[in-house]
């Protein structure tokens, strides 16, 4: 005869880095003039992070587009051109720094939100399934208490990771006024099924 019981473990943690989605984007009246123009931005934008000490790995180009914007179709207004980056900043209390130098590109700069993570979320996850493990181990206890019988060994355990390591979402909102961004707290949650026999 045996037991499985499922324990859970969750750990509070600092997220430690982020992932700046940045990029330019250009409108002018031929596709020519504005691939050029973005391109010209998007080597600005390349600069000022090399400046403000961002590493070059850690610029990633994400989206590349170019395309007409129509008047009345088939009437073409204008073409939009854009060109995408993912930034990674790896100390948080840069991320201020490091948004005020993509807008200060100039009319050209957009930003598109930031992901928060862990950079080594070994540690919380190994507390949280020390956690769960203690959960479990104490459930399976009483339940053999309340069968009247004497816990056995350990002979399962099966594992999922609920809560992480995934990003944190948030939208950066550009004004005088606003806060600096926050990177808050991320909650890493195991769960383990653990098998026991009754001796």
């Amino acid at each position: 005869m045996d037991i499985t019981v499922v324990g859970e473990g969750a750990v509070l943690a600092a997220p430690d880095m982020l992932r700046l989605h940045a990029g330019v984007e250009v409108r002018r009246a031929s596709a020519a003039e504005s691939f050029a123009a973005v391109r010209a931005a998007a080597a600005r934008l390349a600069e000022a992070l090399r400046e403000a000490g961002v590493a070059a790995q850690d610029v990633r180009t994400v989206e590349l587009s170019l395309g007409p914007e129509y008047e009345a179709y088939p009437k073409v207004a204008a073409y939009r051109a854009a060109q995408g980056v993912e930034v990674v900043v790896r100390d948080v209390a840069r991320a201020d720094h490091v948004i005020d130098t993509v807008a200060g590109v100039g009319e050209e700069a957009r930003l598109n939100g930031l992901a928060f993570e862990l950079s080594d979320p070994g540690k919380a996850l190994k507390d949280a399934r020390t956690q769960a493990f203690r959960d479990a181990a104490a459930k399976a206890a009483q339940y053999a208490e309340l069968a009247g019988r004497p816990l056995g060994r350990v002979v399962s355990v099966s594992e999922q990771v609920m809560g992480g390591p995934r990003p944190l979402r948030a939208q950066v909102a550009m004004a005088e006024s606003a806060p600096s961004v926050s990177p808050g707290s991320q909650t890493l949650s195991v769960s383990v099924e653990v098998g026991y026999d009754f001796a």
